[in-house]
């Protein structure tokens, strides 16, 4: 247990004489009633089996931070630090702030923040892996390294950036309410450092002596409807109406004067040159989705072309599984999926853990799309097992063996195929929280899917003109989808006032030329599918171009869709929290300082972006240097 100091200053003791019993969001502020088996339950913390005696042990706690007094010091995050023997890379605790006006009314607001440990916390139900608890206890929501295997989900959903995924170790670590310290008595460390009374802690809604306000949000907080977080504010200085940030983040927060409070706008500080990025773009840490999402839905549109057109009786599909394409298509299909989920598994932090994915089936939709996927592996597996058994022991197995198998991976293409789309319905990534992500994928899975099929049938010299016709069909329909949500999507982001608009932003400056690009080939590939379907054909070379173009055009649009990606995260600073820094700290070097807060991430599975960087190097010396930092980093 923690030892406390005989000299403790009143400062950093816990003092809750009052109550009260229900929060602003209408929830009991006590997290389970008197008499319950779970009360006098050690937390065991170091092994120790002793029970704090807080009164209010059973009771939910919060931050409270004054931004009136606020100095930026930072003494919070180092004691943090501290306590927990965090890297330099690593904090839980971060001051970030926005600043308005102009000399001499020029006015900055600094804000710190860590875990919020919300009534609603999206990170649990959201983590695969079960590593996130909400305790009984203080209302604390822990989370364990060990168990967790490094995918990030929890980093994604969580709109304050609580989560940490460290790219060194590839595990997720978090502030713990230090609770050890709350069992005998004491506030958190950040607390007890503050300086300037800024940082309190307490029972929820208590307000603290010397402060008139318990605010929910302040300007540069994101909105706090997704998880309802233990964290109330003061801050009784008028702002400006506009409150910038300091950050690459292309956001600023507009007061409404309805209801004084601040919205995200859009800040355009990168100009509106369109450019290219394609080295960016391509050397994302998200790529390995590209390939899992990709491949996958390919294969799922596939193997559900074949097996429903089939049982519908369509008979050029027929003509394709009882012709000598049909088992090619399988095995390629087979090792399109393997390396799908290869990919995907070795983007984790620990690879080897890979099977705690099903661990939250209960609450977790990555849980959910893991097993979706897995089923449809399974029966995919199984389909092309029976084909091949089917040709080598010239049918000797019963038909409603394959049926069975076809049903199985039907099963997987809708489990999977559905929450693979609903994972991605995040709330804190307003870019991605839109229905076009549900016809981007199911678009994917039509065009690629047919055109997957195509390619096999001409390589087996088994494309008809009226498969040819069929296929094409298909793939103008999902490319059709693929572009009308595409469309409907970039009207609704303009007229956000969140996160979305930045990344339309970026969508037509940062990444101007790769965007129309993914447009024009959308567009040109969805003309040639369509004649294709109008006037029959089965030539090579026009299935080769329609392919070509439709690979394309998805390639990019999916590593537009993780980079454009903008969350409702809190304000960095110049050096620190701030994405344009960390890119320009591992492009130049400074991140092999460890005092720049930086590292290389060790897992990068497509290193290609990066490498295509280094060609506008000036020098020899310096294109060897940076290739050596990238494959080696």
């Amino acid at each position: 247990m923690f030892q406390v100091r005989e000299n403790e200053p009143d400062y950093a003791l816990l003092n809750d004489p009052v109550c009260q019993s229900q929060n602003r969001y209408g929830k009991s502020i006590e997290t389970v009633s008197e008499g319950d088996s779970r009360h006098g339950v050690s937390l065991n913390i170091n092994d120790d089996d002793s029970i704090g005696e807080n009164p209010n042990r059973y009771k939910q706690h919060g931050f409270y931070f004054n931004a009136d007094n606020c100095i930026a010091c930072h003494a919070c995050e180092a004691a943090c630090s501290e306590k927990n023997d965090n890297p330099a890379h690593i904090a839980f605790r971060s001051v970030g702030f926005v600043e308005g006006g102009t000399y001499p009314a020029y006015q900055r607001l600094n804000i710190s923040m860590a875990c919020n440990h919300c009534d609603d916390p999206v990170c649990l139900k959201g983590c695969p892996t079960r590593a996130y608890t909400k305790f009984t206890e203080y209302g604390a929501v822990l989370q364990d390294p060990d168990i967790c295997f490094g995918c990030g989900y929890c980093t994604w959903v969580c709109p304050y950036n609580a989560p940490q995924l460290d790219p060194v170790k590839g595990q997720v670590t978090k502030c713990n309410m230090c609770v050890d310290r709350l069992e005998v008595g004491l506030k958190p460390a950040c607390v007890s450092a503050c300086l300037g009374k800024a940082l309190d802690f307490g029972v929820i809604e208590n307000v603290p002596d010397g402060c008139t306000q318990a605010k929910s949000e302040i300007p540069g907080f994101p909105r706090t409807d997704i998880t309802h977080p233990n964290i109330r504010f003061q801050q009784t200085r008028t702002t400006q109406r506009e409150m910038a940030r300091v950050d690459s983040t292309a956001l600023k927060y507009h007061r409404d004067d309805a209801d004084g409070s601040f919205r995200p706008a859009l800040d355009p500080k990168h100009g509106f040159k369109r450019e290219w990025n394609f080295g960016k773009l391509l050397g994302s840490h998200e790529n390995a989705h590209v390939a899992f999402t990709l491949s996958i839905q390919t294969v799922m549109g596939a193997f559900a072309m074949l097996t429903i057109g089939s049982w519908f009786g369509l008979e050029s599909v027929s003509g394709f599984t009882d012709g000598k394409a049909f088992l090619p298509a399988l095995l390629t299909m087979l090792v399109l999926t393997a390396v799908g989920l290869f990919k995907l598994n070795m983007h984790l932090g620990k690879p080897h853990r890979f099977y705690r994915g099903f661990y939250n089936l209960r609450l977790s939709p990555v849980s959910r799309e893991i097993a979706g996927v897995s089923l449809f592996f399974a029966g995919l597996t199984g389909f092309t097992f029976f084909a091949l058994s089917q040709l080598l022991f010239d049918n000797r197995f019963p038909g409603i063996v394959q049926d069975v198998f076809a049903i199985i991976g039907l099963m997987g293409v809708g489990v999977g195929g559905y929450f693979m789309y609903k994972l991605y319905r995040i709330p804190a990534r307003p870019f991605w929280d839109h229905w076009h992500t549900a016809a981007t994928f199911a678009g994917t899975a039509l065009s690629l899917g047919s055109l997957l099929l195509a390619l096999v049938a001409l390589a087996s010299n088994q494309l008809s003109p009226e498969l040819g016709r069929l296929l094409a069909m298909t793939a103008g329909v999902g490319l059709a989808l693929e572009g009308i949500g595409l469309l409907f999507h970039a009207q609704d982001l303009q007229g956000q006032e969140s996160e979305g608009t930045a990344s339309f932003y970026e969508q037509t400056t940062i990444y101007g030329y790769p965007y129309w690009l993914r447009n024009g080939l959308l567009a040109f590939a969805l003309a040639l599918a369509v004649s294709v379907a109008l006037i029959g054909s089965n030539s090579a070379w026009i299935f080769i171009v329609l392919t070509l173009m439709a690979l394309a055009a998805s390639v990019i649009g999916r590593a537009l869709f993780y980079v454009l990606v903008i969350p409702t995260t809190m304000p960095g600073a110049f050096f620190w929290k701030n994405k344009g820094f960390v890119e320009h700290a591992r492009e130049s070097g400074l991140a092999d300082m460890p005092q720049m807060g930086v590292v290389y991430e060790r897992h990068h599975p497509f290193k290609l972006g990066k490498l295509l960087e280094t060609i506008r190097s000036t020098s020899l010396s310096e294109k060897i240097a940076q290739v050596r930092r990238i494959v080696t980093g």
